[in-house]
């Protein structure tokens, strides 16, 4: 635990101080006596000027270009400038190579490893055609799942246009994941210096036998010689050449593998631990985030199995969705699997935590591998949240108080009382008037009240609505309530313009609801009898 909380440490300080500097970067470490390779230097930061003393490199490398590269990036809303040079450098000598620290002002770059190697023999009076390409493969067998690479050359003596292209490389038995985007570089063959275009792909067969990787066909234009004249540019010529076709022999899964346990074949495989807070700090009740990242060299991250602790009645385990992620690295994809669990101790005191255990296949080793973390045990202390008051205690709190003021109750309860008493006294006393009939008002006739609702519904506007739905209401036998009251439709369109008019979705009313409603209002029944046309019911009926 303590090793990987350094690692990370380190590496955000490592950032923060690439953040600001010279970064040194190299497109490969494994290369040919042979072959070039580029060497990015990038400052970061306040703005620089001159070029960086490129000096020590002469006695180990070849200097073939230097390029210039200004921009400005973007970060946390702060804009900042970046030159990076491109260097192409081709070593002088084979074994293990180190790029020296470079200097600019008062910036250093850190020192790189580089393994070289001898180039593959050729014979002198091989004939070697303007364009070819070599495939090859990292091992000859495999087993089913794991991962073998394929890496595929395109060399050409003869300038390229920008056209070139590679078919797709397609497996019905086998995954194909390609590694990155493709790396140029150049190579001398037979003292003729050649372009290269280098593409890698890890390849991840799905049953055992014999499977063929089948050939990929490579398209191009070569730039003719002479090309320019006075009319123009000549037009190239196409070129299509075919790289091998490559067997490979596909193993099957061990018969000493674990029956129960997913297969895992993979090159190396680790599982390590983080957590928040630390569980030396664990108490009831409170909440604990163990974070197990499980990462596999040779494998992808969704043939990773899933991690975490057992459920328990003391150690209650609420899992989050694992973060899945893969990484381009020399020897092909890392992929890896993280997942979060919250874990919630339930009472104080001991709890262990049982041991996480992957089993996997070993495929550098050939044999048969487990990883584990150790069964851990958690101290849980008490948590004062969670501690209850004794009985008690609120008994002698509650004596020992002054008893609260009653009186401000007391007379709010009295003047509601009266208030109601007095509203009751005003309604009877109505009742005991005589009825009083209202003679019919000159005015507007139905037919125009009623064009005036139907154009305010139109319009969608909830107060010139409502201002005409009261005023054809009051030409009407009966009130709206009544109204409502008797047809459903009519009282939840009401609802909608009431919400309309009294909220902050008055604009978005709809009067259309409500226009059906009253078109389709029936007649109301009137079982005591005609009433005088032109006039309206008594105010207070007895």
């Amino acid at each position: 635990m303590m090793r990987l909380m350094i690692l990370l440490l380190l590496s955000v300080l490592a950032a923060q101080a690439g953040a600001s500097g010279l970064l040194a970067r190299v497109d490969r470490t494994q290369l040919n006596i042979d072959e070039t390779f580029e060497l990015s230097l990038e400052s970061q930061g306040n703005t620089v000027f001159g070029r960086p003393d490129l000096q020590p490199l002469e006695q180990l490398f070849e200097i073939f270009d230097t390029r210039q590269v200004n921009q400005l990036s973007s970060s946390n809303g702060e804009t900042r400038a970046i030159t990076r040079w491109l260097i192409t450098l081709r070593p002088r000598q084979t074994g293990y190579v180190i790029i020296p620290p470079l200097q600019l002002g008062d910036w250093r770059s850190e020192p790189i490893t580089l393994l070289v190697q001898e180039s593959r023999a050729t014979d002198a009076n091989d004939q070697l055609a303007p364009i070819f390409i070599d495939a090859s493969l990292d091992q000859d067998s495999v087993y089913v799942q794991a991962q073998v690479t394929l890496t595929l050359r395109i060399y050409h003596s003869v300038s390229l246009y920008d056209d070139s292209s590679l078919s797709p490389l397609q497996m019905p038995d086998a995954l194909v994941e390609r590694l990155g985007e493709p790396r140029t570089y150049e190579k001398t063959i037979n003292g003729i210096r050649h372009g290269v275009i280098e593409v890698r792909y890890a390849l991840f067969p799905q049953k055992s036998g014999e499977l063929v990787i089948p050939a990929q066909l490579f398209s191009a234009t070569t730039v003719a010689a002479g090309n320019d004249s006075l009319f123009g540019p000549r037009p190239g010529r196409s070129t299509q050449v075919r790289s091998p076709s490559i067997p490979l022999h596909v193993k099957g899964k061990p018969a000493d593998y674990p029956a129960d346990a997913p297969w895992l074949p993979a090159r190396s495989l680790t599982l390590v631990e983080a957590w928040s807070p630390e569980p030396d700090r664990a108490q009831a009740g409170q909440s604990l985030t163990r974070s197990l990242l499980l990462k596999a060299e040779g494998l992808t991250s969704t043939q990773l199995p899933a991690i975490g602790s057992p459920q328990s009645a003391e150690l209650r385990r609420y899992p989050d969705q694992p973060s899945l992620a893969n990484e381009v690295a020399p020897s092909g994809i890392v992929g890896s699997r993280e997942q979060r669990e919250a874990l919630i101790p339930t009472r104080s005191g001991s709890l262990q935590l049982p041991a996480l255990e992957v089993v996997w296949w070993n495929t550098v080793e050939d044999r048969l591998e487990r990883t584990a973390l150790a069964e851990r045990r958690l101290q849980v202390a008490d948590n004062p949240d969670l501690l209850q008051p004794p009985a008690e205690h609120p008994i002698m709190v509650q004596s020992s108080a002054e008893p609260p003021l009653l009186w401000p109750w007391q007379l709010s309860t009295a003047l509601l009382a009266a208030s109601t008493l007095a509203g009751f006294a005003l309604w009877l006393h109505a009742r005991r008037q005589p009825a009083v009939q209202r003679a019919l008002q000159t005015g507007p006739t139905p037919r125009s009240l009623l064009d005036d609702l139907r154009r305010a519904c139109q319009a969608n506007d909830p107060q010139a609505t409502r201002q005409a739905l009261d005023a054809w209401a009051r030409q009407q036998p009966e009130t709206l309530a009544d109204m409502a009251a008797r047809f459903v439709p009519l009282s939840d369109a009401l609802d909608g313009l009431n919400g309309a008019l009294y909220s902050e979705t008055g604009q978005r009313w709809q009067g259309e609801a409500l226009w059906q409603a009253v078109q389709a209002l029936p007649a109301a029944a009137n079982p005591g009898g005609e009433q005088e046309q032109g006039a309206l019911p008594p105010l207070y009926p007895r």
